[in-house]
């Protein structure tokens, strides 16, 4: 088997390389758009999907891999932030409450193709505009959904309780992955 892992985050990376797997990383252009229609427990499966069809055709023991990650709170999505303003403003909203990260997985072959949603539920304490200001100014969480990474500081000094895997969180469900790999 070839994987072949679509993304340029490095927490990907690490973590698929900590699972023990060789891989080769590849890039995919798309335009991740989600249609008006989509619920929120479906939109991280959906552009997960999206970035593999994308995806040139596969090729004889290839396995593609691609994820993405999707915070909700308050009925809304929240994205990468678009500038400093947008995070302080998304970290604003976390502010002492619990909000879901969706992580949606495609692992695709020649011939088949597996999606997997894993969903954590992530309580934060209350936050300060210093707190939020050191925490933007400090890590630019722009690659980031939700403006904020749980391996970062705000994760360690905010971060009151976790309902789900920590990994999922992080940005790849760990734990569907190793499965989903082993069955192929």
């Amino acid at each position: 088997m070839k994987l072949l892992l679509a993304s340029q985050s490095p927490r990907r990376k690490e973590l698929l390389s900590s699972l023990g797997f060789d891989f080769e990383v590849v890039k995919i252009d798309c335009e991740e758009i989600l249609p008006d229609y989509i619920e929120i427990g479906e939109a991280a499966a959906y552009l997960s999907e999206l970035k593999a069809k994308a995806f040139r055709s596969l090729t004889g023991d290839e396995v593609l891999l691609t994820a993405d990650t999707v915070v909700a709170a308050e009925g809304q999505i929240l994205g990468k932030p678009k500038d400093e303003d947008d995070a302080r403003q998304m970290l604003r909203m976390l502010s002492g409450k619990t909000h879901q990260v969706y992580t949606g997985i495609t692992i695709k072959s020649v011939d088949k193709t597996f999606t997997e949603t894993d969903v954590a539920d992530v309580e934060l304490d209350e936050m300060t505009d210093e707190e939020i200001n050191y925490y933007v100014q400090n890590y630019k969480p722009f690659d980031k959904a939700g403006s904020y990474g749980i391996q970062e500081w705000l994760g360690m000094a905010k971060i009151t309780r976790l309902n789900g895997s920590f990994y999922t969180i992080m940005g790849l469900p760990t734990h569907l992955v190793y499965k989903i790999l082993n069955e192929i």
